[in-house]
């Protein structure tokens, strides 16, 4: 069978690096940047020398208005990425957002809405499930049966707030929403994959702000709990990543299955072998390292496709949708914990 034809699509919003592997996934679908919108030049610069085969516009609407441009990819402020979702979806545009795709459960509100009444594809990268390959390998082993049934995930992730320089609305919660929202919706989504669970609640959700004094309206450590009717996930976030360490965070994932256990060390195994990309199986037969690195990465190729066809491969929506409500309600339901909260009255 031939290959699906690629299409012209565009960029919203460049204030996120991730935005860099959103675009070079659908160019290696074989796609085409045709224009992107970034009015920050510092950003609008690097970007251009990366895909100089795009025109910067200097207003959103030169894009949203291109009848041909299918899809647009935006990785913004965290805040305004779902308005921006919304203007393209209104404009005929399936749309890829940065992880997370929302800040608050009434911006989750209007998504959906205006999802059902277009119809155009809303899909969040997720890039440490999607655009990684251990976190591939380990989903095709778990959906052959490799470990039996799936009961619980432990998702950690820490990050390395010095990998660069962060601006000032790193560190407004109006304008990233908080870490449960933000990095913590990566092992949401996570847990609902390889449970896979079509509905899940919040069990309980902790933030704390222990070591910026100087930023009170910042989470640098986060945990929650996920129930499903039939398994439970374990999240930790945090932004305690020193520099001693070659990549910006020791990113793991466990999966316990009822024959057979898997842990991924998705950037670095500490100590031990080179590279990342590491996946541990351990199963009535014995133990077993697999290099993943070759494991092909096919979110681009599966999203360019459903563009195409109108289908939901790459990510049903319904399990879109519910990963970031899951993630937006631990961070709503959080009590503050430990560090810099205001202290209790008749506690030290």
């Amino acid at each position: 069978m031939p290959a699906s034809p690629g299409f012209d699509f565009a960029t919203i919003g460049i204030n996120h690096g991730h935005v860099y592997a959103q675009t070079s996934v659908m160019i290696e679908a074989g796609c085409r940047l045709k224009a992107f919108y970034g009015p920050e030049d510092d950003l609008a610069a690097p970007y251009s020398e990366a895909f100089p085969e795009a025109k910067r516009v200097a207003d959103e609407r030169e894009i949203l208005e291109d009848p041909e441009i299918k899809l647009i990819i935006g990785a913004g402020i965290l805040a305004e990425r779902a308005p921006m979702a919304v203007r393209a979806m209104r404009h005929g545009k399936d749309v890829m957002l940065d992880k997370p795709g929302a800040t608050s459960l009434d911006q989750l509100a209007e998504l959906r809405a205006v999802q059902a009444e277009t119809g155009q594809i809303l899909s969040i990268c997720y890039s440490e499930h999607l655009l990684q390959p251990a976190t591939i390998a380990a989903g095709e082993l778990v959906k052959a049966g490799a470990i039996g049934k799936v009961m619980q995930t432990v998702g950690l992730g820490p990050h390395r707030e010095g990998n660069y320089p962060r601006p000032d609305w790193f560190y407004q919660k109006a304008r990233y929403g908080g870490i449960l929202c933000d990095i913590g919706s990566h092992q949401v989504e996570q847990f609902l994959f390889f449970s896979g669970a079509s509905d899940a609640t919040v069990a309980s959700s902790q933030i704390a702000n222990f070591d910026h004094p100087d930023k009170p309206d910042f989470d640098d450590f986060g945990q929650m709990v996920l129930v499903s009717d039939s398994a439970t996930g374990y999240i930790r976030v945090d932004w305690f990543t020193q520099a001693g360490l070659p990549v910006w965070g020791d990113g793991r994932l466990f999966v316990l299955g009822t024959e057979g256990t898997i842990e991924l060390r998705k950037y670095i195994d500490i100590a031990g072998r080179p590279g990342s990309d590491h996946l541990f199986l351990v199963d009535g037969e014995g133990v077993r390292h697999i290099d993943c690195a070759s494991t092909e990465v096919v979110y681009g190729k599966q999203l360019r496709d459903d563009v195409l066809n109108r289908t939901e491969t790459a990510m049903g929506q319904a399990h879109c949708f519910l990963a970031t409500e899951l993630a937006l309600t631990a961070q709503a339901e959080a009590t503050r914990i430990g560090g810099n909260r205001p202290a209790v009255k008749g506690r030290a």
